[in-house]
């Protein structure tokens, strides 16, 4: 009964994650005006909003104008459904598993916006973040979920950081002001010795630069062109110095990205035209994902997402592909399975 209910309460959220999905990013309120017809804009009653239902009784048109309807709406309420069910299944009843709920859709919805508009919007990703640091503190593991949100931040950023740089053929990034790319990178450095060592020199950096009222900062391909020597050659050994240096970096790159979020003007959020191998969206999700599956899961879910993605982009023979479905893929699997991956991984290496 657990499992049923669990897949109607999807199918009803799925519903209103096709509102948000497709309002959000327009900037459109998710509760005004009521569900309509997009192209005729016929006030949709209740017979037709039922999830799935209404879709197959009415085969996909508008019951007034005709028009097609999308597919991808009961494509969205059946994953959403399908995910909650098999969520409930795995967890049972508790508070987990409402958390989990929560954690569902907002991959879901994050997928979809990323799928249209090649865009993460920070208010879903940051809320994500915060509402899994909130669930780690109340299911006893907020350590785990703090260090895992950074790391996996940390992470993501520091290989398009590398990426970029061999795109902009080892030249150094333009700056941008007050923070970016290059406090991360400062941080990630000076990580290695420790990781309050790193965050306070990257604030240290972002807090110059807003004095000065202009950029001053170390070059990138020397920050990291010293960063892996800084892990050979730190005295608390390379793992230990690379997950501080992660963490480091995680942070001023998600404390950066909030600033953006909350401060940025129309003209600073203009498109740059050096190549960049990664959006910066996808370091925010990375950091949501870690806080719900910790740094370790989350290596399995970078592993799923690199593969599916690299996959379906040989199959549908395009260049250029959102990475956020991929992982919100990748998250699902190390959310439920993470752990059990690396227990099989590690067992079969004998550790």
């Amino acid at each position: 009964m657990l499992v049923l209910f669990a897949f109607l309460l999807g199918l009803a959220v799925g519903s209103f994650l096709n509102v948000v999905i497709y309002r959000l990013p327009r900037g459109e309120s998710l509760l005004y005006p009521p569900s309509h017809c997009p192209a005729c804009g016929h006030r949709l009653g209740p017979a037709e909003l039922v999830p799935v239902l209404s879709y197959a009784v009415q085969r996909g048109r508008c019951r007034h104008c005709g028009a097609r309807i999308s597919p991808r709406y009961p494509l969205v309420e059946l994953l959403t459904g399908g995910l909650y069910a098999y969520a409930a299944w795995r967890l049972g009843p508790g508070l987990e598993l409402l958390f989990a709920f929560l954690f569902l859709a907002l991959l879901v919805a994050l997928a979809f916006i990323d799928i249209d508009t090649y865009e993460l919007p920070d208010v879903l990703t940051y809320s994500g973040l915060f509402l899994g640091l909130f669930a780690g503190f109340l299911l006893g593991r907020f350590e785990e979920a703090f260090w895992g949100a950074l790391r996996s931040a940390g992470l993501l950023v520091l290989l398009g950081e590398y990426a970029s740089l061999v795109l902009r053929r080892f030249k150094d990034a333009r700056p941008t002001w007050p923070v970016g790319f290059h406090q991360v990178d400062l941080a990630a450095l000076l990580g290695t010795l420790g990781f309050e060592v790193g965050l306070a020199a990257g604030l240290f950096s972002w807090g110059l630069n807003q004095v000065k009222k202009r950029p001053f900062n170390l070059p990138i391909p020397l920050l990291l062109g010293l960063f892996p020597l800084a892990l050979l050659l730190s005295p608390k050994g390379p793992v230990a110095a690379l997950l501080d240096g992660l963490a480091a970096a995680g942070a001023l790159a998600l404390l950066g990205g909030l600033y953006w979020a909350l401060f940025a003007t129309d003209e600073e959020e203009e498109e740059d035209d050096e190549p960049v191998a990664m959006g910066f969206g996808d370091v925010k999700l990375a950091g949501m994902i870690g806080a719900w599956t910790g740094f370790y899961s989350f290596l399995v879910a970078l592993v799923v997402a690199v593969f599916s993605g690299a996959i379906l982009g040989l199959l549908l023979r395009r260049r250029k592909l959102p990475f956020g479905p991929y992982l919100a893929l990748g998250g699902v699997v190390a959310y439920f399975h993470g752990a059990e991956v690396i227990a099989r991984y590690l067992s079969y290496l004998g550790w």
